[in-house]
């Protein structure tokens, strides 16, 4: 082997090549060419002279599991011969890097670095090689047809589960974690100590506080005692700043609050631009729960009640989360045994979008939305750091030593997405979505964080996936069809419908080999048939000439009704391996490694300009975008929040759990702009909502102008 000379001996020529996509050509056109160059001027000058080369495969094998960077464990459980064969195999794929940020990306955060991190020990195709061998479990036909799917870029593992699989030295293979919290001090220790355990083992952690007794709420009886939903706050936020996984990712959390807690104003408030230092909340993502009732009160201009949580569980025996606060709100306020207050509801919703301006959060659930469409029995009551994971969980109950007197169930994500416009060009949508699923379902069986047992035992029961999507606006232009029209939302009707059919076909035929179904199946919408009315009632088919097209030249059966009627039985037969299938995550970094479009949004810019750490800006042209297709390139602030949330409440009826959902604005709007968009994603049956984006037109009352593209 050699060991070439370190990255600090490097000319950094190939950030000038990247730069020169924000720069028009004497002729006016995007210099695509220079990022093409960029690529191969990285690797000339930063990557092959970086990279410790061996002289075959056997040997870079050998030494890798020597040093300990590989997991023996993994390899074993195949023919060290086959192992050999497999790099091969992807080592003769052919595979390219479309743009440098996909490249600079990878290198930067995902590829296996001697310890002292100076050398690259791996390429994209070996990265693919162990994540296959990794999530296969042994199955060489599955480790092939996983790692064909990820070489092809139809499906792209979470970063979690790209970055850890087969290394040694590594966090786990899961994205995020939620967990509630109940109201006693023997839960908000163990949720610390949770926060702290989760976050050194990798992925985003969302914990609910909207159990927690109010600020002023008795304690024992003594009235004025407790110190409300803050102080718990700031004690997490101070958790996740100070574990990360390995350094290779830092902690982060979030916490969701009803909109009917006392707490409420005092909740958003931490993220005000001129907050107290002693309550702001700099780094903690601000989640809230909304009720149906929360905007008919606001519709009809009527006093809006704030709950005491303390008294909900002392009345009803139930935690503030475990109620329906629209289906017993006015029952609730003629219970004098119940404190509330009241406020102006349109004031709440008045506050909401002035945080949302400042910082961007806080993210909202619409709470009746979602558990209308759960199929599950139970209630969701939060979501994730993304807000595209929505799960039933149970309460955990403890020991005065914090020890579990009871487990509840609470919830991780396993996640992947596909690449829609590989995906349609593969010409077997059935044969990739079985597959990620599997892969996806190995993530789910290969975890097993003991250190919070009501997150293993929540994994154990569910067997819960989420398989995203990703590079929708992208693969529309390259079909010459604009995001947001007629034939866009045609489109994504019909292909999340083909996605849920195959999803469900695949967890299906997992439960017949398992023998075994997910946990609480057997009360579930699917187990008596329910589920599938929607698909059994009208007929789906697409309305559109272009999208009839698309979906005959890529081979793909639309099922009918008989294949639902047959599918429908073999569930309530069968049953299903997995509680929860998709959920559509922003997929930031795995999108770019990929060549897509982040999640199924529009693009932010022609020529998206990235900072990358010390490094500065980077440069991300589109995908499939050319000098001649560029008016199908409008960006989020030009197409405007309705052609958004039209488009995702197309995808939404065929999705289980949530979509990750930004709304982008330009700097003209007002707070009355924010809470239009709001009420109209909510009647379009938006489950969640993740950003508020505010694009900034002017510096210093100047218009920006001459660029490509605008930073947010």
């Amino acid at each position: 082997m050699v060991i070439t000379d370190t990255f600090s001996d490097i000319t950094l020529d190939y950030h000038a090549l990247n730069a020169m996509l924000n720069l028009y050509d004497t002729y006016g056109r995007i210099q695509f060419e220079k990022d093409h160059e960029a690529i191969r001027q990285f690797f000339i000058q930063h990557v092959n002279p970086n990279t410790i080369f061996f002289d075959s495969i056997a040997e870079r094998l050998e030494y890798l599991i020597k040093e300990g960077y590989y997991e023996t464990s993994i390899l074993n459980q195949y023919h060290f011969k086959f192992i050999c064969n497999f790099h091969a195999e992807a080592e003769n794929w052919g595979f390219k890097f479309k743009t440098f940020l996909g490249a600079w990306k990878y290198y930067t955060s995902y590829t296996l670095k001697t310890f002292d991190g100076k050398n690259y020990l791996e390429n994209f195709e070996q990265r693919t090689c162990m994540v296959a061998l990794t999530l296969a479990k042994g199955d060489e036909l599955l480790a092939h047809n996983i790692l064909k799917e990820i070489l092809s870029g139809r499906f792209q593992p979470a970063t979690p589960t790209f970055l850890n699989c087969g290394k040694k030295q590594r966090g786990e293979l899961v994205s995020c974690f939620l967990l509630r919290i109940e109201d006693n001090m023997e839960s908000i220790g163990r949720s610390v100590n949770s926060a702290l355990q989760l976050s050194k083992r990798g992925g985003g952690v969302s914990f609910l506080l909207s159990n927690l007794r109010e600020f002023g709420a008795p304690i024992k009886r003594i009235k004025n005692q407790s110190s409300g939903v803050i102080p718990v706050m700031k004690i997490l936020e101070d958790a996740f700043s100070y574990a990360n996984q390995l350094g290779a990712r830092q902690g982060a959390g979030a916490v969701w609050l009803n909109a009917h807690h006392p707490d409420i104003f005092r909740f958003l408030d931490t993220k005000r631009e001129n907050a107290d230092e002693k309550i702001r909340i700099k780094t903690l993502s601000l989640g809230v729960v909304i009720p149906d009732i929360t905007f008919k009160l606001a519709k009809d201009n009527k006093q809006m009640a704030l709950f005491s949580p303390y008294d909900i569980k002392k009345i009803y025996g139930l935690a503030f989360s475990d109620i329906s606060i629209s289906e017993r709100y006015n029952e609730m306020i003629t219970d004098d045994r119940i404190r509330k207050k009241y406020v102006q509801p349109r004031d709440f919703f008045q506050t909401l979008a002035e945080i949302q301006f400042e910082s961007g959060y806080p993210y909202i659930m619409y709470e009746d939305s979602v558990n209308r469409s759960n199929p599950i029995s139970g209630r969701i009551n939060m979501s994730n750091l993304c807000s595209e994971i929505l799960q039933v969980n149970s309460a955990s109950k403890f020991n005065s030593d914090i020890s579990y007197s009871h487990v509840g169930k609470d919830i991780s994500c396993n996640l992947g997405s596909l690449n829609i416009a590989y995906t349609m060009d593969s010409k077997n949508l059935e044969h990739t979505v079985d597959v990620a699923i599997r892969a996806l379902t190995s993530v789910s069986m290969m975890s097993e964080i003991s250190a919070v047992p009501s997150i293993a035992k929540g994994n154990k029961k569910s067997h819960a996936i989420g398989l995203g999507q990703m590079n929708l606006h992208g693969y529309l232009a390259r079909e010459g069809i604009q995001y947001g029209s007629p034939e866009a939302l045609d489109f994504t009707n019909i292909y999340f419908y083909c996605i849920n059919y195959y999803v469900l076909l695949t967890s299906n035929r997992l439960a017949k080999e398992f023998k075994t179904s997910f946990d609480g199946f057997s009360k579930s919408m699917y187990a008596n048939g329910v589920y599938f009315d929607k698909y059994l009632k009208r007929k789906w088919y697409p309305c559109t000439k272009r999208v009839i097209e698309i979906f005959s030249a890529a081979n793909i059966k639309l099922p009918k009704y008989e294949d639902w009627l047959s599918l429908r039985e073999e569930i309530m037969k069968y049953g299903l391996y997995n509680q929860n299938f998709q959920a559509i995550p922003p997929t930031g970094s795995i999108s770019y490694i990929n060549n897509a479009t982040s999640s199924i949004h529009p693009i932010v810019s022609r020529i998206e300009i990235r900072k990358e750490g010390k490094t500065g800006r980077v440069y991300y042209p589109a995908p499939f975008m050319n000098n001649n297709n560029l008016e199908l390139y409008k960006d989020a602030y030009q197409i405007g929040y309705k052609a958004i949330i039209d488009t995702y409440a197309e995808a939404t009826q065929h999705v289980d759990q949530g979509l990750s959902l930004t709304l982008f604005f330009r700097d003209d709007i007002t707070t009355r702009d924010i809470n239009k968009a709001q009420i109209y994603a909510w009647k379009k049956g938006i489950k969640t909502l993740y950003y508020i984006r505010i694009r900034q037109t002017t510096i210093q009352g100047t218009e920006v102008k001459g660029c490509i593209s605008c930073t947010l």
